[in-house]
């Protein structure tokens, strides 16, 4: 059955915008550029961000913005670091959702083609204690 994530794709229109992106603001890493060639659908670019396989495909962007997303987890120490390189690209930052204390603290930004990515510092089993404290608070 399912072993983990294999990877995940992003379909944009410009892959070189997409490409700093991915390196100034996550840190990836590209492994691969189809240049000339083309296996697939289309140009494509991999990338390894913490451990995971990023590939970008070049295409129509999505047509709408929605809160389907990708989270990367990121450390508390980086959260300001991370805001400052994603204003410098000058991309469309929203504001995080209302949270439980504790929980960690989120930056959600959108690329030119729609991607709505979120930075986050919390893990699973914070985010579940807290949400049960709040339950517990509320009984």
């Amino acid at each position: 059955m399912i072993e983990g994530l294999s990877h995940i794709t992003f379909v944009v229109r410009d892959l070189e915008r997409m490409t700093a992106i991915l390196e100034d603001v996550l840190g990836a890493e590209e492994v691969y550029s189809s240049g000339a060639e083309q296996f697939s659908l289309s140009p494509e670019k991999f990338f390894l961000v913490g451990g995971v396989w990023i590939a970008i495909m070049e295409g129509k962007p999505l047509a709408t913005r929605s809160y389907n997303h990708v989270a990367f987890k990121i450390d508390e120490a980086d959260f300001d670091l991370c805001v400052d390189r994603i204003r410098k690209l000058g991309l469309d930052m929203r504001p995080p959702r209302p949270r439980v204390e504790g929980e960690g603290r989120s930056i959600y930004f959108y690329d030119e083609d729609n991607h709505l990515f979120e930075l986050h510092t919390g893990t699973l089993a914070e985010r579940l204690e807290r949400y049960a404290k709040a339950r517990e608070a509320a009984e």
